[in-house]
């Protein structure tokens, strides 16, 4: 049996089936559940990298990862197939070894307008795809209702999000913005300064003010697409103050994280991305480790509303895109692995000759989690996930 055929009948066995421990449902209230949504469409290939398919260098030449000991900054082996950002190597790697960080490539939603806005609102609603929405229930809210007075919910945001919607009162808490202006001021006037009273400087002086309103222009997409989600360096400063609160106090919790949207410039083994992973991948790593014990009793869920285009752009960057990679951690997880379907990527198998396509749906890649987690059975699901059959992939 080949991994792809092995990996999609793991897929679909039913629960029951699978000799992995369960979570009793009586332990809802040790169980810690935190959901980490980054606003924007990371680019998950070069996060989990396709180190296996010449087709993503091929289709990469200013951005990919590369291969693994091919460059002093390349990306770290996990398989034949997969290898991890080096940013990431301090952060993730460790915990992907010891088996509690797996990774689900292939992985999405339905909905193909790639419009942040409404993908963003798909997964946090988390109803039928059926063309109406009720915009007062979102799907965190119904799980911590379904789990009848053992839930402890909190959103650490400056409001309760759509996922936190419902007949629950939710409480928020804001986060610190750590923010980075678009342009420097300073470097500009440097050059600007270099340049006068030459031949150059109406050149100089057009190009410097053609570069600062394209930049305005993209860091107010990438804001807009953010919903003031605080950025990847303010996770990292706030982590450690997430996990207290989470460990002594709350049980459901959501946290997003902006700065995700790289059209322009965003680099391969260092750079923009690179940047940012490492500060991601040191919250997360932070977390952890001051959940202490509780981790155990921990799932992490780390989500975009999407991935980005398998091919890079003209300005070094990728845009908005469909399939991505899901990141599920915990000390009982069931990770040092990918799971869910998986395909050999190249040309012919991409989604609309751009995307990754979605082999895992996020609805019920969720809905197997929470059946693990808190011993749901059917009813309890079609309350999260209506009209959902959830998919056991094994990760808790």
């Amino acid at each position: 049996m080949n991994k792809r055929d092995f990996l999609k009948l793991a897929a679909a066995a039913p629960l029951a089936a699978s000799p992995v421990r369960l979570y009793a449902a009586a332990s809802s209230t040790s169980a810690r559940l935190l959901l980490v949504f980054l606003r924007g469409g990371y680019d998950a290939s070069n996060v989990l990298v396709p180190v296996g398919s010449s087709f993503y260098y091929e289709s990469r030449p200013n951005i990919a990862v590369p291969r693994p000991g091919s460059a002093a900054k390349a990306a770290l082996p996990l398989d034949g197939d997969w290898g991890l950002h080096p940013a990431l190597g301090a952060s993730l790697l460790p915990l992907y070894q010891q088996g509690q960080l797996a990774f689900v490539p292939f992985a999405g939603t339905r909905d193909l307008s790639r419009s942040h806005f409404q993908t963003q609102d798909t997964i946090e609603l988390g109803q039928a795809h059926d063309g109406r929405r009720n915009y007062q229930s979102g799907f965190l809210n119904r799980l911590a209702a379904t789990l009848a007075g053992q839930s402890r919910a909190i959103s650490f945001t400056d409001r309760v999000p759509v996922a936190f919607r419902g007949e629950l009162q939710v409480p928020n808490m804001a986060l610190k913005q750590v923010r980075k202006p678009a342009v420097d001021p300073v470097q500009t006037a440097v050059i600007a300064e270099m340049y006068r009273d030459t031949p150059y400087a109406r050149a100089i002086d057009e190009g410097i003010s053609v570069r600062d309103g394209v930049m305005q222009n993209m860091a107010a997409e990438m804001e807009a697409a953010s919903r003031n989600a605080i950025t990847a360096r303010g996770f990292e400063l706030e982590a450690r103050r997430i996990a207290r609160l989470m460990r002594d106090r709350y049980n459901v919790g959501f946290v997003d994280v902006g700065g995700w949207d790289t059209h322009v410039g965003q680099g391969g083994a260092e750079g923009f991305l690179a940047n940012r992973l490492e500060q991601l991948g040191s919250g997360i790593a932070a977390y952890a480790a001051e959940m202490g014990a509780q981790w155990n009793d921990t799932v992490v869920i780390v989500l975009s509303e999407f991935g980005r285009t398998f091919r890079e752009n003209g300005s070094r960057g990728t845009d908005h895109g469909h399939g991505t990679v899901y990141w599920i951690a915990g000390g009982s997880v069931r990770g040092g692995r990918t799971a869910g379907e998986q395909i050999q990527l190249r040309q012919s198998t991409l989604h609309q000759n751009r995307d990754y396509p979605v082999l895992t749906e996020y609805r019920a890649l969720c809905g197997g989690l929470f059946a693990r987690v808190y011993g749901f059975g059917a009813p309890q699901l079609e309350r999260v996930f209506p009209g959902t059959s959830p998919v056991d992939l094994g990760l808790v």
